[in-house]
């Protein structure tokens, strides 16, 4: 069977056909590095890390590109809280969100572009979409035009004289149209738009509009608008045409809208061919959100569940569903884990003990029918729109029936039971990222819990006063590519 998507620019279940044969150009919109990674974060990940797998267990190479947006106000607000200046916040952020990504098990995209790194190509897209008719400038400030745009909307579904004003009052002032967006702000950043964002910690909203980084453009000194940025971030790794552009449902108007509107004005060319939305994880009746505060962070979660619990979690839903975080899906998702886990090791148990005959009187037909069957579904549930709900519960069919065969009978198939190990390495270790088997596997649980003995045991030697001994233990586990971090929380570490 053939992958097909459901692609939201036409709402349409579609074959998916990569621009290059052989490649897949895959984008998702990261996010705004001024508040930690939460849950609904580490879901979106995670189900953009999934899609990546499977991309190449089908045989394609992925390019994978995740932007981090450390220009906004909302960064600006953390001065003084988590860093000097913007920058500074930035930094603050995008390290603590790379490790999050390493705790969760992701593979590493190939490129994490940032606004700040970009403001050139930002500029060079904003002059063209000047020069083509697209914007215009208002008061040293630009903004597209969203009625020169034939098929603005196409995306979202709506109407231009339907779509909501954007920006703040002071914007509408100065727009042709309420629906037109800011490609490029005059100035920095007004203290108004700060004080909704910082919290008690953070300096003065005043004091840190002054900390906000601006830059020349030949409209005069600013800052770039939020949705041209992406614009930028996505085409200069990936080219004018991609394949797969991954973000939260939340951010399908304006955000994305505007990101297709102002790059195939500006290129002429389509901009991403297919379009994945991922859910809103749910808290009670409201998603989770940094701005409602009601959110688990992504790091807390992984000390409380563990990775492969919180993985199986978000992957027992499709990825455009709206799954309920609570105490009574994650007992759910534990028990789904611990019935893997658990058929993993009795297969290998079977396996690898005096009981395992390849001979034809050892020969369990239902198990070697139930791996083909297993496999078979799996591969036909992530090709239908990367269901991972039905490709998990091929999974839990495939431990249940190594089960039975470890119970029912005194002499194992050793064949069948291999092809199972190799399923479950592939499969759930290789696609899901669960950690046994395959090249994910349970070593990397064993060498977090290893680091964690060599860190408790240097904090002894540290409150002992034995400092030397301390760094000795740093410097070693340095050496073997731990890099540790002191922080006033306590050390954090990170697999290099």
């Amino acid at each position: 069977m053939t992958l097909q998507v459901t692609n939201t620019l036409t709402g349409e279940r579609e074959v998916f056909e990569p621009v290059n044969d052989d490649e897949v150009l895959l984008y998702l919109c990261g996010l705004t590095t001024s508040d930690p990674a939460h849950v609904g974060h580490a879901r979106t990940w995670t189900h953009t890390d999934v899609i990546h797998r499977w991309l190449e267990y089908l045989g394609y190479d992925v390019r994978h590109v995740e932007n981090f947006t450390d220009v906004s106000e909302k960064v600006v607000a953390r001065v003084g809280e988590v860093g000097e200046d913007e920058a500074d916040v930035a930094r603050h952020y995008t390290q603590s969100f790379l490790e999050d990504m390493r705790a969760l098990h992701l593979k590493r995209a190939d490129v994490f572009p940032r606004v700040s790194e970009h403001i050139d190509e930002i500029l060079a897209m904003v002059e063209t979409l000047v020069e083509e008719g697209y914007a215009y400038e208002s008061n040293g400030s630009v903004y597209f035009d969203v009625t020169a745009a034939d098929d603005y909307g196409k995306l979202s579904n709506q109407e231009i004289e339907d779509s909501q004003a954007q920006g703040d009052e002071r914007e509408r002032a100065e727009k042709r149209n309420p629906a037109d967006f800011a490609l490029w702000k005059v100035g920095g950043v007004d203290p108004e738009d700060i004080e909704e964002h910082r919290h008690d910690e953070a300096a003065p909203a005043e004091a840190a509009a002054a900390q906000a980084q601006t830059w020349d453009s030949p409209w005069g000194e600013g800052r770039p608008g939020w949705h041209i940025e992406c614009s930028a971030m996505s085409t200069t790794p990936l080219g004018e045409t991609f394949d797969i552009h991954v973000a939260g449902s939340d951010l399908v108007f304006p955000h994305n809208e505007n990101e297709i509107a102002q790059s195939e004005c500006a290129t002429g060319q389509p901009f991403s061919n297919y379009w994945l939305h991922t859910g809103m994880v749910q808290v009670g009746d409201e998603k989770m959100s940094s701005s409602l505060q009601n959110f688990t962070t992504a790091r807390a979660a992984i000390e409380e569940f563990g990775v492969d619990v919180l993985r199986t979690f978000f992957l027992s839903t499709v990825y455009s569903a709206d799954p309920t975080f609570s105490e009574e899906t994650l007992a759910e998702a534990e028990k789904r884990w611990e019935r893997l886990e658990r058929g993993y090791e009795r297969a290998v148990e079977a396996a690898d003990s005096v009981d395992a005959y390849s001979t034809t009187d050892a020969v369990d037909t239902e198990l070697r029918e139930a791996v083909d069957v297993a496999r078979a579904d799996f591969e036909a549930a992530m090709n239908d729109d990367l269901n991972t709900r039905e490709a998990m519960a091929a999974l839990l069919d495939l431990a249940s029936a190594v089960n039975a065969h470890a119970d029912e009978r005194d002499r194992y198939d050793f064949p069948a039971l291999k092809r199972a190990i190799d399923a479950f390495e592939e499969l759930s270790g290789g696609v899901f990222g669960l950690s046994f088997g395959g090249p994910d596997g349970g070593g990397i649980r064993v060498a977090e819990d290893l680091v964690d003995l060599v860190l408790d045991l240097r904090e002894r030697e540290r409150e002992a006063g034995n400092y030397e001994r301390a760094d000795e233990l740093r410097d070693r586990l340095d050496e073997i590519g731990v890099e540790v971090e002191d922080s006033d929380d306590g050390p954090t570490y990170r697999f290099e």
